[in-house]
């Protein structure tokens, strides 16, 4: 009989700063895009219908959400044109974070409902975390330090670089 694999764990305990800190009012995907201040904001590149932002409390360094710019909180209820272009920018942070920080693989997901894990369960979005091998190590483990190589504005810069470069 087969062994059953061990679970892979991604120890994010830096996180603990989003889970018990202050959340702001309204909803930072709906609100975020209507300013004007991208960088400020981690967005990194405008559709359509949808955009894609840094998360601040990354898992990783390179850590993307692709969102719909309508706040919708069912898969179900997402039009033919946000599903094409959402799968298609997913498609391009992949080349992105490919360029600019050559990971071994991804971690593509969406946590539909605050039960599922969604941080922000009102709003839709997907999530595309970078990996390497061997990229959690003692420091997240035993250190509850994680070491994020790259500051968010200079992974931020580097990431619209690429995006602007990217055809569509």
């Amino acid at each position: 009989m087969a062994e059953t694999p061990s679970p892979q764990i991604l120890w994010a305990p830096w996180r603990m700063e989003y889970i018990k800190g202050a959340k702001e009012e309204g909803c930072i995907f709906c609100d975020k895009p209507k300013q004007t201040q991208d960088r400020e904001n981690l967005i990194v590149h405008r559709g359509r219908c949808t955009f894609v932002i840094m998360n601040k409390y990354p898992y990783n360094n390179g850590h993307l959400m692709v969102v719909p710019y309508r706040h919708e909180a069912e898969l179900d209820q997402l039009s033919a044109e946000e599903n094409t272009e959402m799968m298609a920018l997913l498609q391009r942070c992949a080349r992105a974070l490919r360029k600019i920080c050559a990971p071994h693989g991804f971690n593509i997901g969406m946590n539909v409902g605050a039960v599922a894990g969604a941080g922000i369960d009102g709003h839709l979005h997907f999530h595309i975390v970078p990996r390497w091998e061997a990229d959690t190590n003692f420091m997240p483990i035993l250190g509850h330090t994680k070491v994020v190589s790259e500051g968010l504005w200079e992974t931020w810069a580097q990431l619209r670089e690429a995006f602007e470069k990217l055809a569509a």
